[in-house]
């Protein structure tokens, strides 16, 4: 395993971001109020759709910028020493999926945009699908012991 080319606290950030995302992704259905997880003191928030939306939308904003941040970095400082690996090309797969899904869906709840209820529903499912796909690689990368998204480049002869 390679030691990763980005600060811990750009890392620790990202994975911040991400439970975040999750957290309040979950709190948009309402399955917290339903399950009575919202009834636990202090997680009374979590049942309020307008407060984990907002939050979602403020997280959602941090993810694409570091998203940004990383390819920028990538393409301009790193890919001729580094490549993608395997399981890192699957996982950014999922996340380019489930950015673009979520775009489209912040799109959607535009007054001036229409979307049928057909495109709506696939555009839903498509976003929590990708989010599901990207957690099972990300598992399985675990599993697997193959965890870095990045690898040094072998030298060529």
């Amino acid at each position: 395993m390679t030691r990763s080319v980005l600060p811990r606290g750009l890392r620790v950030l990202f994975g911040l971001c991400v439970a975040v995302l999750a957290v309040t992704g979950f709190g948009q259905m309402p399955i917290f109020k339903r399950y009575y997880l919202a009834d636990i003191p202090g997680m009374g928030w979590l049942a309020q759709y307008y407060v984990t939306h907002t939050i979602h939308y403020v997280a959602a904003a941090l993810f694409v910028a570091l998203l940004f941040y990383f390819t920028v970095s990538f393409f301009r400082r790193w890919h001729m020493e580094l490549r993608i690996t395997a399981w890192g090309a699957l996982r950014i797969a999922a996340v380019i999926i489930v950015a673009v899904s979520g775009m489209l869906r912040v799109l959607k709840n535009r007054p001036d945009l229409f979307f049928s209820p057909e495109a709506v529903f696939l555009i839903d499912l498509t976003h929590l699908g990708a989010v599901f796909l990207w957690g099972v690689l990300a598992l399985g990368a675990l599993v697997a012991r193959r965890r870095p998204y990045l690898t040094v480049r072998k030298a060529r002869l």
